[in-house]
């Protein structure tokens, strides 16, 4: 087993009386991708400080690479926080340089590697413009790449795709395609399920500030019921033909020209070819029907209304 680059062990942080982090515990191993996820307001920025030594916890330990936050190792670190901050009257390359300076750089290679990056992520011609020029998206891009200028072994991103169109959206997800195939690990802050689906081996899940998911996608994807969608004709009801094989059925909308859509949630142990033969073997009308693939964003607002309504933490 790969060993934990980044750890957050019992970690609780309260702000003003409220809680933000409460009693959370995760480990990040090297060369994986971890997406970090929860609804605004979560706890993940707060965590992902902690996790720094940005901020000190009011309980628990954090550790990167094994020890407490320090200096050394976070020069082994690349970290894109939520707040962007790229002084404005510096031209692009230069605010390249300057992040791979403080990450211990010599001016010569971070000039080189700042360059090459800039050509990579198609932003060379503006390498002279000053960033107040750029637009929004472009300025984002140029912060991404001054976190990782330096070759860090961890890059953490804190909401790294917010403010990007979706065609950067796509440019920084082969990025971090690109990092974690070098061996890079990386840990990065999301509340849009969509690119954690496409990128992560493991999601980690916050919901007020506790952890309630800890696993891998496949496993995060299992917590949700099967379902099937199914389109009848004639006015027909199909609740009597499933019976037992089914948790729950109800109208997806409303009837037209006779014909009525059902969402069906199938019971533990059943699958969509079950309730397709009990519709055949019961002369059920069926004229649509379509076994539903589950994604992580229907996970995420199962878990996390789950979590809300009293269901704990998996």
């Amino acid at each position: 087993m790969s060993k934990p680059v980044f750890a957050l062990k019992n970690v609780s942080k309260t702000f003003s009386g409220k809680p933000a982090v409460r009693d959370l515990s995760f480990s990040v191993n090297a060369g994986s991708i971890t997406g970090f996820l929860g609804p605004n307001g979560a706890g993940k920025s707060t965590s992902l400080r902690i996790g720094l030594g940005i901020l000190a916890p009011d309980r628990g330990t954090a550790e990167i690479f094994g020890a407490a936050p320090n200096f050394s190792a976070l020069d082994r670190v690349g970290f894109l926080p939520e707040e962007r901050g790229l002084y404005r009257k510096m031209n692009t390359l230069a605010a390249i340089v300057f992040f791979g300076r403080l990450k211990g750089m010599s001016a010569r290679l971070a000039q080189k590697e700042g360059k090459a990056l800039l050509d990579q992520f198609g932003l060379g011609d503006v390498a002279g413009k000053k960033i107040k020029t750029l637009s929004k998206g472009m300025a984002q891009k140029v912060q991404i790449l001054a976190s990782i200028v330096h070759k860090p072994e961890l890059v953490i991103l804190d909401e790294p795709f917010s403010g990007l169109d979706p065609v950067n959206q796509r440019t920084l997800e082969e990025l971090i395609r690109t990092l974690a195939d070098r061996g890079t690990t990386i840990l990065f802050s999301t509340h849009v399920m969509e690119h954690a689906e496409r990128l992560c081996d493991r999601i980690v899940l916050l919901a007020s500030g506790r952890k309630i998911f800890d696993g891998g996608v496949a496993e995060a994807l299992q917590t949700l019921p099967r379902a099937v969608a199914l389109q009848t004709g004639g006015g027909q009801d199909p609740c009597a033909a499933l019976g037992t094989l089914v948790q729950s059925i109800v109208p997806d909308g409303e009837a037209q020209e006779g014909r009525q859509n059902w969402r069906v949630e199938l019971a533990a142990g059943a699958d969509a070819q079950d309730v397709l033969r009990a519709c055949v073997k019961k002369g059920v009308n069926l004229t649509a029907f379509e076994p539903q693939k589950r994604h992580l964003h229907d996970v995420f607002v199962h878990l996390v209304d789950q979590d809300q309504n009293g269901g704990g933490k998996l």
